[in-house]
């Protein structure tokens, strides 16, 4: 019933009356003329006026079908929360945006899995239902806003349009000079995600409170028993890494107002104090170690202490330059005065150990599918790493990755000699020899040349920093943003030129809803003219679009906007 009254309320106001009729483009442009606002409300200091546009935008209608195709198109859309609930149809995502109120809400308690760390250890992971996904993504834009206006600078983790390059750029601003200072203090917060104060939270964080609280009191089910939550918000909802940087800003910020207080501002200077923060992994930079020691690492501990957190003893540390340290995955360390960016050993050792396991698992596999599965990961690792100095480690890991295949190809063909095991599984391309490759198949049944991607072939690239005070929600920023998202889209395209000529071609919008294309919501390659019906494999016949635009336009007659190439 509430449904159809729903549905007749939409008929009269103009509104959509089904998923597939939703003008995605408009939705995206009315939540984000609400958060420009609330942006705005934020830097004048206006906290009323935050607060009555952050309930507007939550009670919204646009807002709501925004939530929702958020939750119900990534990747985790399939991974059910304790009621096993997914949201797999239009129907069912249409329903669930009228489900979005405030009144009668009562968060489920999350399912708890554990997934491994690089240490052995394991992390544990909660994840809400579906409905509670949607509810955290809704107030999350209410949220964010409100956060970027009150970072600090040089915080890098779960922001938009920063990584951990931005991270690792800045230090090396930091670092690199010869004058520039020679102590790191190494911090890490112990258990971060598991210890932040709910009293501190509910009330620091700029969000409705009654919903807060509910959301961090729902506790968790773990093999069937419920276990409270004390404290802490739970690693895998939506809104829990925003929650954690609204609980650490201020940390560079504060920390900066107490040394000049306390030190000077000329002495403050001298010391070269500069902190880089990932989520809940900093560094902070020092002229000595003294005043590392005896200031700042004091001051860090009381500031934690207030939200309930505290440095792990075990992983806290400073460190001179010239040692090294690690962060990020990469190694930050002074050569002969010369500062040198590399992949880190343990990094690149629990990288090859996850490969490995890999080819073990496969001892059967037919040789395309195990390229299939190889290929991805070695991608994004080698992508992640060519910001820095790694075209050696690249090449020594290519090497171990080989010894393990031609163990792998070995072994399937005990009575076989070598040269046969490597005509068969390797070959020659141009001066490229051993190439780990095979002829494939794709689904309309033609074949293919399929080879694994070469590590130590992946090009060096130097990454452009963000500025230190873009802000997102900043009109006056946005086509510095547009740009900055676009290009680096295009870079992690690199390997797929017709993807980046798609992508260009298409201002990096979808060719069916012409909303933006993210990492986030990820992409399909869609032929125009299908493939099956005669259509090309030209880029004339191809566009790129969200995952859940593909599924309307083959299932529910979305029609495509077909790129012009110039």
């Amino acid at each position: 019933m509430e449904a159809l009254i729903r549905k007749d309320e939409s008929a009269l106001s103009g509104m959509p009356q089904t998923w597939g009729a939703i003008d995605w483009r408009r939705v995206e442009r009315n939540v984000r003329e609400m958060q420009i606002r609330i942006a705005k409300a934020t830097q004048e200091g206006d906290w009323r006026r935050v607060k009555a546009l952050q309930r507007s935008l939550t009670r919204s209608w646009s807002a709501k079908a925004s939530a929702v195709r958020r939750v119900a198109m990534n990747q985790g859309a399939r991974t059910a929360g304790v009621d096993r609930v997914t949201w797999d149809s239009p129907e069912a995502r249409w329903e669930a945006i009228g489900r979005l109120k405030r009144r009668g809400y009562r968060p489920l308690p999350l399912r708890r899995v554990y997934i491994p760390k690089a240490n052995g250890k394991k992390r544990p992971l909660g994840i809400p239902t579906m409905l509670d996904r949607a509810m955290q993504a809704l107030y999350l834009l209410a949220v964010e806003p409100v956060s970027e206006g009150t970072s600090d600078p040089n915080s890098y983790g779960f922001r938009i349009n920063r990584s951990t390059a931005d991270a690792m750029s800045q230090l090396f601003v930091s670092l690199s000079q010869k004058a520039s200072a020679q102590w790191v203090l190494e911090a890490d917060i112990k258990g971060c995600f598991d210890h932040i104060s709910h009293d501190w939270l509910e009330r620091n964080v700029p969000t409705d409170k009654a919903i807060l609280r509910k959301w961090l009191k729902a506790g968790v089910v773990f093999q069937g028993q419920f276990q409270a939550t004390d404290a802490g918000t739970p690693q895998g909802g939506i809104i829990s890494p925003t929650l954690a940087n609204v609980a650490l800003n201020g940390l560079e910020r504060q920390l900066m107002e107490f040394l000049r207080t306390t030190l000077g501002v000329a002495k403050t200077k001298r010391h070269k104090i500069n902190v880089v923060r990932y989520a809940d992994d900093f560094v902070i930079t020092g002229g000595t170690p003294e005043v590392l020691e005896s200031e700042v690492k004091p001051w860090i501990e009381r500031f934690l202490a207030i939200r309930g957190l505290s440095l792990s003893a075990e992983k806290t540390r400073i460190t001179h330059i010239a040692k090294g340290f690690d962060f990020l995955g990469w190694n930050f360390r002074k050569y002969s005065g010369k500062l040198l960016i590399k992949p880190s050993k343990k990094n690149v050792q629990t990288f090859y150990r996850a490969v490995k396991e890999v080819i073990s698992v496969n001892k059967g596999a037919r040789q395309d599918d195990l390229i299939g599965l190889l290929n991805p990961m070695l991608r994004g690792w080698a992508q992640y790493h060519s910001p820095v100095v790694a075209k050696a480690t690249f090449t020594k890991l290519e090497r171990q990755v080989f010894q393990a295949l031609w163990r792998w190809a070995k072994r399937r063909h005990r009575g076989k000699n070598a040269e046969w095991v490597r005509k068969r599984y390797f070959a020659t391309i141009g001066e490229r020899n051993w190439v780990f490759g095979t002829t494939a198949v794709d689904k309309k049944g033609d074949s293919f040349w399929l080879e694994l991607y070469s590590v130590s072939g992946t090009p060096i690239r130097r990454h452009t920093k963000v500025r230190g005070g873009y802000h997102p929600f900043d009109p006056a920023q946005e086509l510095y943003g547009e740009r900055l998202r676009q290009e680096r889209m295009l870079e992690n395209m690199a390997h797929r030129k017709q993807w980046s000529t798609l992508y260009a071609s298409q201002r990096g919008l979808c060719a069916v809803c012409q909303c933006k294309i993210t990492r986030e919501t990820e992409w399909d390659d869609h032929h125009i003219v299908p493939r099956v019906l005669g259509g090309s494999n030209a880029l004339g016949n191809r566009v790129l679009v969200h995952p859940g635009c593909h599924d309307q336009v083959h299932h529910h007659g979305k029609t495509v906007v077909k790129p012009v190439f110039d």
